[in-house]
């Protein structure tokens, strides 16, 4: 096929030979199959942040660190040169989550290179060699569903214990690679210690995936998670072989309303962003 603007630059020194096909188009990226020598890879292109979903993309970018003193001030500001920074802090951070949560062990897809806001990593794929799917295009037995449930919790658990809180986890942006689910997208990826959001963004990524797999093996559905992992967490004694029940006691005690609130209009305005993603996924 032809080859995209974006990615010119890429065949031009020589870190791409041949793009293949698009693999997908959403609102955050664009992903294209391409080939480099013998390997076969996906490029990912960040789309501009007008066209993005992430409305509310302040709540993700909390307390991420920026070394240039410059950039920092500029960005501080909302100066032109500062939302540029911004938007290459934005697209930098996945592949940063890439080798830390690859380095930890967790299973995301391996990054290879990153050049002019296009991400160069592995491609994903099944038992077929095909692209693997992603899990909302795939049927579960009630066994499957609690393995594959059981599995990404421990992913979950290992991505908290490096530091690290996906932001946005659901079956949209998980593949099923022949050996199991495979984690990805991470541009919005969170600081746990870091992020003020941390702990309300993971309890919906344990939620989405209870939902999701909860259509196959409904007892799933009356598990929480997500608040006996933070707790463990905050704790400091949450390792991947921390036996968890499922079962959470929240603590009784006065009820502050504005915070509430606030919790609540969130989780509503990032819901309609999530419902948003999933039609335009479709």
């Amino acid at each position: 096929m032809k080859v995209p603007e974006r990615l010119q630059s890429l065949v031009e020194e020589g870190l791409i030979d041949t793009v293949v096909r698009q693999l997908m188009s959403g609102k955050e990226a664009q992903v294209f199959v391409v080939r480099s020598g013998e390997e076969t890879r996906c490029a990912k292109i960040y789309k501009d942040a007008t066209q993005r979903s992430f409305r509310q993309a302040v709540d993700y970018t909390e307390n991420r660190k920026v070394k240039n003193t410059r950039q920092a001030r500029a960005m501080a500001k909302g100066s032109r040169y500062g939302r540029q920074a911004i938007e290459a802090a934005w697209q930098s951070a996945e592949v940063d989550a890439l080798y830390r949560l690859a380095a930890a062990g967790v299973r995301v897809p391996k990054p290879w290179n990153f050049h002019e806001g296009v991400l160069l990593m592995e491609l994903v794929t099944d038992e077929h060699g095909d692209a693997a799917p992603r899990l909302n295009d795939v049927v579960f037995t009630p066994e499957e569903a609690r393995q594959h449930h059981a599995t990404l919790l421990t992913e979950v658990v290992r991505m908290l214990c490096a530091g690290i809180v996906h932001g946005d986890l659901s079956e949209f942006n998980i593949l099923l690679a022949a050996d199991g689910p495979v984690i990805i997208d991470l541009p919005q990826a969170v600081d746990a210690a870091g992020n003020n959001h941390a702990a309300r963004m993971l309890l919906r990524d344990v939620a989405n995936l209870r939902d999701f797999f909860g259509q196959f093996a409904p007892e799933l559905l009356l598990t929480d998670y997500g608040p006996e992992i933070w707790a463990l967490y905050q704790r400091g004694v949450l390792n991947t072989e921390t036996p968890l029940s499922g079962r959470f006691e929240k603590p009784v005690g006065a009820v502050d309303v504005a915070d509430l609130t606030r919790v609540i209009d969130d989780a509503r305005a990032e819901e309609a962003a999530r419902l948003l993603r999933m039609q335009t996924a479709r």
